[in-house]
């Protein structure tokens, strides 16, 4: 009988972390679809997987995700990281601290 219950819990945590490994990463989806800056020199599009900013030079679509309120994308996965800070965030504006310490404010 002792038996049979450490076998039940042993299946039932191995149940738990599967289920765990195996789920989604949730996004904030405030923060996808496509911003302007309110200069209209930058475009900023955010899908569930690419973080694409637009300005003068040729778009370069970086993978990211987000920690906390911050940002962090790497190019073609190298390192370091480029921290964007996420200074305000609603559904219709965002400020956004670039790795340069420049805040520039975006809308929908």
């Amino acid at each position: 009988m002792k038996t049979y219950i450490l076998i039940l819990i042993h299946i039932a945590s191995a149940f738990v972390l599967l289920n765990f490994a195996c789920s989604k990463q949730q996004t904030n989806s405030k923060l996808q679809g496509t911003w302007k800056s309110k200069d209209g020199g930058t475009v900023l599009k955010i899908t569930g997987k690419q973080f694409t900013l637009q300005d003068n030079s040729a778009p370069v679509p970086e993978d990211y995700f987000v920690k906390g309120d911050t940002i962090l994308t790497s190019f073609e996965g190298n390192q370091p990281y480029t921290k964007f800070v996420i200074q305000h965030l609603d559904d219709k504006n965002m400020k956004l601290m670039f790795p340069d310490s420049v805040a520039i404010e975006f809308s929908r």
